[in-house]
């Protein structure tokens, strides 16, 4: 019985210590414009994070739920949004004669994916599925960070981990193992503000984009929410020196 109570305490700590080999390494800790009830879009930084969005992360991932008009939200000119959605086809109709055709995109379109379907997007990348970034930075644990981490962390792999077959080392993924290559390179985009586009410049960028992607109205309940307390602070205030006149009134 005792050897039997051994061997399962063996059993439990080996589990234990596996878990821990893949257990990811916590996010680096970033202060970002957008935090905190007065938090706010770095409009500038959003625009640059959508550049590196559409000229690198776009190859492979979509984003369903933006579309290209929103883009004026965080400063791009209708005639900047018109230029960008015109390089992107989208499949339209049916026409006059009931067939389905090609156009350029149009403002009022969603971004493009750009896969036709699930199974197209695995033939194309070795058989993983390029998440949606509509709601990454929320759909992750400490998102703005995780996600800042993740883009900026591939590392060359220690000596005494062998990664799988088409598999990079990357300590802020789950098992440190990822089949995304690493998406970003020193002076891969060139942005027009002149901003040196480093791996950790473009990474913060596009997690600025990104923040916004999924949470387009943040500034906007941000500040109704402070309207609000404001005005329920106001009228305690109010209330509570009518009750103190009320009753100092009865009292007599």
């Amino acid at each position: 019985m005792y050897n039997r109570v051994i061997i399962a305490l063996l059993i439990s700590f080996s589990s234990f210590g596996a878990l821990a080999d893949t257990t990811a390494k916590q996010p680096l800790q970033l202060v970002w414009p957008f935090e905190g009830i007065f938090g706010t879009f770095d409009r500038q930084a959003a625009q640059r994070g959508a550049q590196v969005y559409f000229e690198v992360c776009s190859a492979c991932h979509s984003n369903h739920n933006l579309y290209y008009r929103n883009l004026k939200d965080i400063g791009f000119s209708e005639a900047e949004i018109k230029q960008l959605a015109q390089k992107y086809t989208v499949k339209d109709g049916p026409n006059a004669e009931g067939e389905m055709f090609d156009r350029p995109a149009l403002p009022s379109d969603r971004f493009v994916s750009p896969y036709p379907n699930e199974e197209a997007a695995r033939a194309a990348n070795n058989g993983a599925y390029p998440v949606d970034l509509s709601l990454i930075i929320k759909a992750r644990h400490d998102g703005p960070n995780y996600v800042f981490s993740l883009l900026s962390g591939y590392q060359e792999a220690p000596a005494d981990i062998k990664l799988m077959p088409g598999l990079y080392y990357n300590p802020y993924f789950e098992g440190g193992q990822i089949a995304m290559p690493p998406p970003l390179t020193q002076g891969q985009v060139t942005f027009s503000d002149d901003t040196p586009a480093t791996v950790e410049q473009m990474a913060k960028d596009v997690v600025v984009f990104l923040q916004w992607a999924a949470e387009p109205e943040m500034e906007h309940r941000k500040s109704m929410g402070l309207k609000v307390m404001i005005f329920l602070l106001v009228f305690t205030v109010f209330f509570y020196m009518a009750k103190k006149k009320i009753w100092k009134n009865l009292s007599k």
